[in-house]
């Protein structure tokens, strides 16, 4: 299974001989493998070019974005030269690529501390504030409207009556959910468009597990999966994280009885996230960090629902219903948050209006 890693990861500059290439992490996107060599590690990835079509593109994102992050004395990704000095290798047809392994860092797939929670916001407001001189003119769109909530609920009706994996009938429930919904869609996409927020750039992809900890101190030291930065919301990348981080439950849980929206775990974030970005988040986008919580909720819960009426062709899935069961957690988190949104924008309100913490 690893030999094509293996042998993709020799074409590399690494310091050492290979000693041993092996699966790792749990990335839906591509495949990723921990290299050791006698003298240091690394992380392969095979990228996908199914979701990522101009790798070209998008490795001069990340090439831009981390030597940007670097000249402002920020930890980041450290790309691995090919041999030939090219940022990425095409090898068995598919593209590679390296990084650095950070050592003695952790991260989390899910957290009920609200200290770690709270440094999670910290880490993605920095981020944000850290790029807010850098000319988002310079990124290329690696994924076309990703965030374009409208067009992904346009997609999911699209699945519905195209129905190729045949499972329109058993999912009418879902389908119904997010036509009722239909009208909350373009919040944030007409907001942009009128100028009533501001253009970011954004990381896109704001998981806790995109975040790496110190493995003593608790602390960030690195924003990894830089695939998607391109300009965005803030509100996209506050939603995601809130999204992913404040259920109680991981996002393929298939007792619905343990996923909850937590409430003193979104304040912890909103408390971290707006830290570093008080003098640069604007009034309307504090007042609509809740419900950008709630948009990316409800957008993911559309991804899942419909790649899982397109027989599960995008997100990499174990089971035969797993698209199901992540449509299922995103429902069940936005009716909570739903319900909550009057005590979320208090809260944010309350957090906004408090003076800074000294570190």
């Amino acid at each position: 299974m690893t030999l094509p890693a293996r042998q993709a990861a020799e074409l590399f500059q690494l310091e050492g001989a290979v000693e041993s290439v092996e699966p790792y992490g749990d990335g839906h996107i591509n495949a990723t493998y921990l290299v050791t060599c006698d003298q240091s590690r690394y992380i392969l990835q095979r990228m996908n070019t199914t979701v990522f079509p101009d790798t070209d593109a998008l490795m001069r994102n990340i090439g831009l974005v981390t030597q940007f992050l670097r000249s402002r004395g920020q930890e980041t990704l450290e790309l691995v030269p090919a041999r030939n000095g090219a940022t990425h290798v095409v090898y068995d047809g598919q593209p590679w690529r390296m990084y650095r392994f950070i050592e003695s860092t952790r991260s989390y797939n899910l957290t009920r501390n609200a200290d770690v929670f709270r440094a999670a916001g910290k880490a993605f407001g920095e981020f944000q504030r850290d790029l807010g001189d850098f000319d988002a003119s310079l990124l290329a769109e690696t994924i076309p409207d990703f965030h374009n909530t409208p067009k992904r609920h346009r997609d999911l009706l699209a699945a519905v009556e195209r129905d190729s994996a045949g499972r329109a009938d058993s999912v009418r429930k879902e389908i119904e959910f997010y036509r009722e919904r239909a009208e909350f869609a373009p919040l944030i996409t007409n907001a942009l468009a009128d100028g009533t927020i501001p253009l970011r750039v954004t990381h896109n992809d704001t998981k806790l597990n995109n975040i790496l900890m110190d493995a003593t101190t608790g602390t960030s030291r690195a924003i990894i999966d830089l695939d998607t930065v391109m300009p965005g919301s803030m509100l996209y990348d506050f939603g995601d994280s809130i999204r992913f981080g404040a259920s109680t439950a991981l996002e393929d849980e298939p007792d619905l009885d343990n996923v909850h929206f937590s409430l003193p775990l979104f304040e912890a974030y909103a408390q971290g996230f707006l830290e570093p970005l008080r003098e640069v988040a604007t009034p309307t986008e504090i007042g609509m960090l809740g419900q950008g919580a709630a948009m990316m909720t409800f957008e993911c819960g559309m991804r899942f629902l419909t790649d899982y009426l397109d027989g599960d062709r995008y997100f990499a899935t174990t089971y035969p219903e797993h698209n199901l069961v992540r449509t299922h957690t995103q429902m069940k988190l936005l009716e909570d948050m739903e319900r909550q949104m009057a005590a979320m924008d208090a809260a944010v309100r309350a957090i906004a209006g408090a003076p800074p913490t000294r570190s």
